[in-house]
Formats: C-alpha cells, sequence, structure tokens
C-alpha cells in the first residue's frame, strides 16, 4: 500500500497545504510556492489564534511603557499643561486632571500583590455654556497624552437600527486611532461631546420611539461601566459581513461634555431662587445667580433629561465658569495657540507684517460679549475684519499691514447688521 502511494506521480505533484492537507480540488484557495502552500483558512485561523492570545503579553509590553512614560506625572504637571491652551477653568482642570492620573495610576497598578482591592474608574461629566472651553480641553488632553483618544459627538447617535450611528462607533473612533491595536484602545480615553442632545425628549408617553435620546442613552450603558463590547472595525450598517473586534472597555476613560442649555432653570428652581424678575429679592442668601451651574447637582440632570443609570456612571461632575471680558480677551493674546498669535503667523507666511491697535481687541471681546457668542464667536469676529486683507495683501507688494479701529467697524458692519457703523 505504501509503495502504490508512493509511485502516484500525480497525487505527489498536486500542491496542498502544509497545515491542513487541502488542495485546490477540494475547494482552497492556496497561497505560496508549490512546494510550500498554505490555505487561506488555515491563514485566518493562525490569524484569528495570535489576535486570542497575544493582547495580555502587549498589554505587558504597553503597561510598561506607560509607567516610564507617566512615572513622573502628577495632576498639577497636568493642570500646568493645561494652563497653556486653555485660559481660565480651574475648577474644570482640577477635575480633569484628577481623573486623567488616576486613570493611568489603575492601569499601572492592576498587576500589583493587592489583588483583593480592584479601583473603580471614575468618568467625567463636565457642564458649562458653550464657547467656554469643553472641547479644547480635550483636544489639549489629546495633545500631552501618547495612548489613543478619540473625540466623538453624540448628536450623530441613534439606536441600533435608525438612520444614524451605533454607540459602537464610539470604540470604532478609539480603535482607528490606535491603529487597531485592541490592547492600546484598551487604555484610552474618550471624549463625548454634546452629551446634552441625547436627554430624553419629554416625560410624556408618546406612541413614537425616542431613538435618538433615552434609547441612546440604554446603549451606553454597557459601554460606560466596563464591558467586553464587540465593534464593527469599520462602521457597523455599511459593511455587515465584517468581523467584530472585542474591545474590553472596563479600562477606557469616558468624559463627557455638553452646554446643557436651560438647566439654570431647573438648579434655580431647586435653590429656590429665580434666574430672571423685576425687584425679586434672592430668598437664597450666597448663591451666585449669575453663574447657577457651579450648584449643579445629580438631580438637576435627571430632571434636564438623562436618566439615572446613565447619571450613576458619570459620578464625577464638575462645570465650566461663563466667561468674563478679561478672560476672553486672554483667550485672544495669551495661550500658546492664541487667535491673534494664529493671524500673525498667517500674515508672516507671506511675508507680512501684521499690527493690531489695542482699540481692536476691545472692540472684538465685546462684540463676543454683546451678541453671547463665547470664546468660540472670537474666531468669528477676526474673521469678519481679517478676510478681506488676507484675500488682498498675498497679492500686494506691502511688508505690513495695521488693523485700525475705524477699519476694524467697518468690516464688521456687515456681522452686526450695520450696528457698528453708526457707533
Amino acid at each position: 500500500m505504501a509503495s502504490g502511494t508512493k509511485g502516484n506521480g500525480k497525487e505527489n505533484s498536486t500542491p496542498r497545504c502544509i497545515i491542513c492537507g487541502r488542495s485546490e480540488e477540494d475547494g482552497a484557495l492556496l497561497i505560496g510556492r508549490s512546494s510550500g502552500c498554505i490555505c487561506a483558512e488555515c491563514v485566518e485561523n493562525i490569524h484569528n489564534y495570535i489576535q486570542e492570545n497575544q493582547p495580555a503579553k502587549d498589554r505587558g509590553k504597553l503597561v510598561s511603557g506607560v509607567r516610564d512614560e507617566f512615572r513622573e506625572l502628577t495632576p498639577q504637571k497636568i493642570h500646568k499643561y493645561l494652563d497653556q491652551y486653555v485660559i481660565g477653568q480651574d475648577e474644570a482642570k482640577k477635575f480633569l486632571s484628577v481623573a486623567v492620573y488616576n486613570h493611568y495610576k489603575r492601569i499601572l497598578n492592576q498587576d500589583s500583590s493587592d489583588s483583593s482591592l480592584e479601583l473603580e474608574k471614575s468618568n467625567v461629566l463636565m457642564v458649562g455654556p458653550t464657547g467656554t472651553g469643553k472641547t479644547l480641553l480635550a483636544r489639549s488632553i489629546a495633545k500631552m497624552l501618547h495612548l489613543p483618544f478619540a473625540i466623538v459627538d453624540a448628536t450623530v447617535l441613534t439606536e441600533a437600527g435608525y438612520v444614524g450611528e451605533d454607540v459602537e462607533s464610539i470604540l470604532t473612533r478609539l480603535l482607528q486611532d490606535a491603529d487597531y491595536d485592541v490592547a492600546k484602545a484598551e487604555m484610552g480615553i474618550v471624549f463625548i461631546d454634546e452629551i446634552d442632545k441625547i436627554a430624553r425628549k419629554s416625560d410624556n408617553p408618546s406612541i413614537t420611539r425616542d431613538v435618538s435620546g433615552e434609547g441612546v442613552q440604554q446603549a451606553m450603558l454597557k459601554i460606560l461601566e466596563g464591558n467586553i463590547v464587540n465593534v464593527p472595525p469599520q462602521g457597523g450598517r455599511k459593511h455587515p459581513e465584517q468581523k467584530m473586534i472585542a474591545v474590553n472597555t472596563n479600562n477606557i476613560l469616558f468624559i463627557c461634555g455638553g452646554a446643557f442649555e436651560g438647566i439654570d432653570k431647573k438648579i434655580a428652581q431647586r435653590l429656590n431662587t429665580k434666574v430672571v424678575g423685576y425687584g425679586v429679592q434672592e430668598k437664597a442668601k450666597g448663591v451666585d445667580r449669575k453663574n447657577l451651574l457651579r450648584y449643579i447637582a445629580p438631580q438637576d440632570l435627571r430632571s434636564y433629561g438623562l436618566i439615572p443609570e446613565l447619571i450613576g456612571r458619570l459620578p464625577v461632575v464638575t462645570f465650566l465658569n461663563p466667561l468674563g471680558r478679561d478672560a476672553l480677551m486672554d483667550i485672544l493674546t495669551q495661550p500658546k495657540n492664541a487667535l491673534m498669535k494664529q493671524y500673525r503667523q498667517m500674515f508672516k507666511l507671506d511675508g507680512i507684517d501684521l499690527k493690531v491697535d489695542a482699540e481692536v481687541l476691545d472692540l472684538i471681546v465685546d462684540t463676543a460679549i454683546k451678541y453671547d457668542l463665547g470664546a468660540r464667536g472670537l474666531r468669528s469676529i477676526c474673521e469678519a475684519i481679517m478676510v478681506d486683507a488676507m484675500y488682498e495683501a498675498p497679492s500686494s507688494d506691502r511688508k505690513s499691514f495695521r488693523v485700525t479701529l475705524p477699519y476694524a467697524k467697518e468690516k464688521l458692519g456687515s456681522f452686526t447688521g450695520g450696528l457698528l457703523i453708526q457707533n
């Protein structure tokens, strides 16, 4: 029998997989030369085996690298770094610095000898008016860290099966930032912006589903708390045939931010005071009526439309102060990436020295305050003033350009409906 099999030249010459022995006649897709082929199915099995067994070893290397990188990291150093990019908001910086520090302290000490005590993560919720620096704080943290960091927008999220993005797409962004390294992504930070937009629309029962409100909140619970979530690497609905990637969210820190427009009225109700009124005496002494957000509590978030289960998974709640005139002026001129520094650099690239009069800076800040635009509105006002100069100056031979108060008022006329031309 052995000699008969050996003498079969056709049998020996047929290319076969060196692992399973299948040939193309058996339906296998072979890769490589005839003397050493491997079928596509065996390649996939090997790949899956590596994916399942490698993360533990990779995580050890990552933790070692993180330990070296953040050995000298302290909350005060994180706060000092944020000061370079964000003006004011010391309370929010303090909460955020402690949260990030504790997050990495958890990761670095998970393999310690005292395994009986498990340190739980503390997800953060930042509440503040638009333009006060919530997203900028998150982006500044992203610059500082060398681990995956994803910023996602909650407004596009819907319940599974409806038009929009599934909640799992939050982790898809984190995987993309980690180059699909699961072990690395599981140590990252996610900032969810506009979290207030998924608040429950109404307490009244309705025949229609709240697919972008309470339904999204329910779907987010398992991700925020810490579970193994199957994540579509290329998005959920465009590629339904793709294989899912299992991601453990237990070590992922979630930071949420939202403006929560109108929540100050609910805080005022709870404090037995009023937001507006004519000659009404303040019942609660010592209450800062201009900044009621500093008194925000979980019950205010619940009355706004967040479900109790979601509030419980965001135990650290901090607030951002409304920006005053001095803060807006500092934002315009002081940080590393201050607007005026950016415009000077843009003109400098064309060989033009830009000078802006101090009165113009006052006008920009006063306009932002008058129209309640916040820090984000400073850019719109500056663009309205600078756009004609940026259009004409590169084609001219001038080496300098000065922005005066009459010039700025003229350019801002259309932006403010002609009000500044008369003043």
